[in-house]
């Protein structure tokens, strides 16, 4: 088993020390820490659960105690497949508190993926729910186990299938001390996928960590916040930003909602007292849409962030008006560098900006595309190193190359323009990456599912401006003989076990692709030139 890294220079490593960015704290001292300052404070409240502090950390023992019988030894993988339950929490602690290592996949991934994590993060086990949002996951679990050598043991959140370990069963029992080094990598999470399916993110104890605190500290969550989890809690936002582990570090209270509407999400908001919470913009668009008009009272809302797209100015301004409370722009990554508009700046910078960095020492570089900086008010390409944002990709050389330069800096694949005032604006990517709705899609994956349809001679996706979800996508298609119908596309697309936000929205058939005057022509340059076209047909009368 290949290990997980996560390395920075020695003198960065010691400048972001000797700053106090990196305190040496580890994921279970964290929540020690909070369980001694505010023991009988609400923790999570989910379902029926109310818990406190207090139950939490027993309930985290008794995870720990459990997951170390089953065999798992100190630095084993376990990929972690839940909605947004207090059992996430009491998985995920229990799994830190055993010195073992969560990977998290998204309820909305489905074998495709799963395998994926499996096999590149090497995983020992699978947590995931008996079902959640009409889909049960078990039959899933045992196929995936099928195809990942390294895995052997399913734990479900609910009722088990023959063969599979019930969570609720785990009982309590010893599990010797484990006190990882801060520098190790403490979870792993999941990149976008730019090229291909979704790259493995380590990340350690300190970054992740100081990363979390800082964010409590610029979104003002404290032991009084109450953190609605709306999106699902394995995404980097909802997590990390401040998230569930800013409330859980803060000793606040988290409430799950199993699903983000405002009909589950408005009551939520009334009877709890919610504070903040995370939305990406089609839900925020939603939840302005709906807020008018509801019974519910929203007026303890004092910050709802939008992130994981770009925010549009014009519905950014509505967010006071309609919801009461005051919008926090974030625009950040799995890989590091989080970015904010602050509470009290000007409406102007959060309306018309996502931001700036969280640290002093984030260094930013915006280039043009022979690699030059451009000045402030110029569009160009976002690079960034900093305490928390990573070095490389595990066991991804070829991404690594890709992604990172030499001297360490991280290619984010934005196209970002800073203003005199350090705040980050938004342009889009420059890569054949789709955000919809905050979901990143490769192309290139898509594209592969595509061309195995016996009908489909060639493919090539593309995203196109949508006014509610951010971007869609569109699949270009030669087909191989008579179209098949975009409708069977779709429902053929369904049968390849792939999360469904990766489902083209748009699928326009076309007698072929323009080539240059030898035959060729790159990927890139045919997704662009298929974008303009179809920008160019949609202006036309």
């Amino acid at each position: 088993m290949e290990p997980l890294r996560q390395v920075w220079p020695a003198e960065l490593a010691e400048r972001y020390r000797a700053k106090g960015y990196w305190t040496g704290e580890t994921f279970p001292q964290a929540l020690a820490a909070t369980v001694r300052r505010h023991g009988d404070r609400i923790a999570v409240v989910g379902g029926e659960s109310r818990w406190t502090y207090a139950d939490l950390a027993q309930r985290v023992e008794i995870a720990a105690a459990g997951f170390r019988a089953l065999g798992l030894d100190p630095g084993a993988r376990v990929l972690v497949q839940l909605p947004n339950v207090p059992e996430f929490l009491s998985t995920v602690f229990g799994l830190f508190r055993a010195g073992l290592v969560p990977v998290f996949a998204l309820p909305a991934h489905r074998q495709t993926e799963l395998v994926h994590f499996g096999r590149a993060g090497e995983v020992s086990a699978l947590v995931i729910a008996e079902r959640h949002d009409g889909f049960d996951y078990r039959a899933m679990a045992d196929a995936v186990r099928a195809e990942v050598g390294t895995l052997e043991h399913i734990v479900v959140v609910g009722e088990p299938h023959p063969g599979q370990i019930a969570f609720d069963g785990f009982a309590a029992g010893d599990c010797p001390p484990v006190e990882p080094d801060a520098g190790a990598v403490a979870l792993v999470q999941i990149s976008g996928g730019s090229t291909g399916l979704s790259k493995l993110i380590p990340r350690t104890h300190d970054d992740y960590l100081y990363s979390i605190r800082a964010s409590n500290a610029i979104c003002g969550m404290d032991e009084r916040s109450v953190y609605l989890a709306a999106l699902p809690v394995a995404h980097n936002f909802p997590m990390s930003s401040p998230g569930i582990f800013g409330a859980v570090l803060a000793g606040a209270t988290i409430v799950m909602a199993p699903v983000p509407t405002p009909e589950i999400a408005f009551p939520l908001i009334a009877r709890e007292g919610v504070t903040i919470t995370g939305l990406v913009p089609p839900l925020a668009l939603l939840w302005m849409r709906a807020a008018p008009k509801t019974d519910h009272d929203l007026s303890s809302l004092e910050v709802v962030q939008v992130g994981g797209a770009k925010f549009m100015p014009e519905a950014a301004r509505r967010v006071r008006e309609t919801l009461g409370c005051t919008l926090q722009q974030v625009f950040g990554m799995a890989e590091g560098l989080v970015n904010y508009t602050r509470l009290d700046d000007p409406d102007e910078a959060i309306v018309e900006t996502q931001g700036r960095p969280i640290s002093p020492d984030d260094e930013i570089l915006i280039l043009d595309d022979a690699g030059d900086p451009v000045p402030d008010g110029t569009p160009g390409h976002l690079l960034t190193r900093g305490p928390y944002t990573i070095r490389g990709y595990h066991r991804d050389p070829t991404a690594n190359a890709r992604s990172f330069t030499a001297d360490g800096f991280y290619r984010t694949g934005d196209i970002v323009l800073r203003r005199a005032d350090g705040n980050l604006v938004v342009q889009g990517r420059a890569t054949d990456h789709i955000n919809r709705a905050g979901e990143k899609i490769s192309a290139e994956e898509v594209e592969d599912h595509l061309l195995a349809h016996d009908s489909v001679f060639d493919a090539a996706v593309v995203s196109l401006p949508d006014p509610y979800l951010g971007e869609r996508s569109c699949a270009f298609i030669v087909p191989h003989g008579d179209p098949p119908g975009a409708a069977e596309i779709k429902a053929w697309m369904r049968t390849r076990a792939i999360a469904a936000f990766k489902i083209p929205d748009q699928i326009v058939f076309v007698e072929g692709f323009a080539t240059t005057a030898v035959g060729k022509v790159s990927r890139k340059e045919l997704r662009a030139r298929l974008r303009e076209s179809a920008l160019n047909n949609r202006k036309q009368p």
